[in-house]
């Protein structure tokens, strides 16, 4: 069993990294996993995904920009 418990730690520490949670969340993460209080990560991680999400908007609109300065380049009607 206490092979198990290692394991499922060590996906949980992959998981955040492949994530891109910094070393200090990670640790933080992995403290509310010790205590048993897996609960108290959402909060910390919910943030953490809300500042992904508009990191992914913001490049979004940078994206859109160029493909329409591209178009209109294209276009020859800039």
């Amino acid at each position: 069993m206490m092979a198990e418990a290692n394991d499922k730690i060590s996906i949980l520490s992959q998981n955040l990294t492949d994530a891109g949670c910094n070393e200090q969340m990670a640790k933080t993460c992995m403290s509310f996993v010790e205590k048993g209080e897996l609960q108290a990560m959402l909060p910390l991680l919910t943030r953490y995904r809300t500042t992904l999400l508009n990191s992914i908007r913001t490049g979004q609109k940078q994206l859109d920009c160029l493909d329409y300065l591209i178009y209109k380049i294209r276009k020859e009607t800039i």
